[in-house]
């Protein structure tokens, strides 16, 4: 994670505590910082964090039409001797299997924390996202390979067949790219799979259009032409993807989050003199943490329960749904370099 520690943190009534199996917190978190943390009781908690189970049907509806598209794609791709609709359906083979894992990863973040896993799975999805980026990055290296080879030794392409397949293609990824349009800007899986259904559509609209020409002018070197367009247009969605997925699996500061904001909030808290040792991480592609260090006017400590919990309530306003603090008085001088 953002940073390794190998200190407890104060609780406000006046005594530490270590998390393990004899204490159990109302809200608890096992951060893998190499140190324990401080969390208030009783507060009540709002789960601020997207909720987007209605996706699951969602995913399975596109992972069956896009299967069944890519058979098709690669059937008539063979018949018709067409690379844009063969390299095409290995675009779309590889989205399907991207849908998969991304539903996978959605079923992992409901399974329960352990012992070995303290916060569970919901690292799954970041791990899919990334993955998903580099399986498209490989697709376009071997669709430009295919395309150039292609070009250089030229084959009949039969544009009607082409036409006809791509134009069932333009319904499908398209309709597939709406069943996830509403949520695309809450979860990054969710926007892959939104980013790839809606440039599928415009490719297969590219390939119709090749198909045509082809059809009329027997230009074949066309069909190489679109593939390689198709490799840009891919490369070109996939690079932000790429970024930002791997941003949260170095554990990044989400590019949505502005940590200077963040601080900010946490100023406001009553009796919060100044507050430093900042790190923000994404548990998963919807849910953020953060540790911070609190320097709390000696009068308040007593209030310090309630400061954490207005805090917390604060913070799940700002989209990170897990917070833990660490007090520190005002005539107290932090012990941290990096403070």
């Amino acid at each position: 994670m953002s940073a390794a520690h190998d200190h407890s943190h104060d609780h406000s009534d006046g005594h530490s505590h270590h998390h393990s199996d004899e204490h159990v917190h109302e809200h608890s978190h096992d951060h893998s910082h190499g140190h324990s943390h401080s969390h208030g009781f009783g507060h009540h908690h709002h789960d601020h964090a997207p909720k987007l189970d209605h996706l699951n049907t969602a995913f399975i509806v596109g992972i069956i039409l896009n299967s069944v598209f890519v058979i098709l794609e690669v059937v008539f791709g063979l018949i018709s001797h067409s690379l844009s609709l063969l390299t095409d359906a290995g675009h779309n083979l590889s989205d399907v299997a991207g849908l998969a894992l991304a539903l996978l990863a959605f079923k992992l973040t409901k399974v329960g924390s352990n012992c070995q896993y303290t916060y569970g799975y919901k690292r799954s999805t970041i791990i899919v996202s990334f993955f998903n980026a580099l399986v498209l990055f490989v697709a376009v290296g071997f669709i430009g390979y295919e395309a150039v080879t292609r070009f250089i030794h030229q084959e009949q392409v039969e544009g009607g067949t082409m036409a006809w397949v791509a134009f069932a293609g333009i319904g499908i990824n398209a309709f597939t790219a709406y069943l996830f349009v509403k949520d695309k800007d809450k979860d990054l899986n969710v926007k892959s799979a939104y980013l790839h259904m809606a440039v599928d559509a415009v490719v297969s609209f590219g390939v119709v259009i090749s198909g045509v020409v082809i059809y009329f002018t027997k230009l074949y070197w066309i069909d190489s032409v679109v593939s390689l367009i198709v490799a840009i247009v891919i490369l070109r969605g996939t690079w932000s993807l790429l970024i930002e997925s791997l941003r949260l699996e170095m554990d990044g500061v989400p590019k949505e989050m502005n940590l200077q904001k963040v601080k900010q909030e946490l100023l406001k808290g009553k009796g919060v003199v100044d507050v430093h040792h900042i790190h923000v991480w994404a548990l998963s592609t919807t849910e953020n943490a953060l540790t911070a260090h609190l320097v709390i006017d000696p009068a308040s400590a007593a209030d310090f329960d309630s400061i954490k919990q207005d805090l917390r309530h604060r913070l799940e306003h700002l989209s990170i749904s897990h917070s833990t603090f660490e007090p520190e008085f005002s005539y107290e001088k932090c012990a941290h370099v990096d403070c």
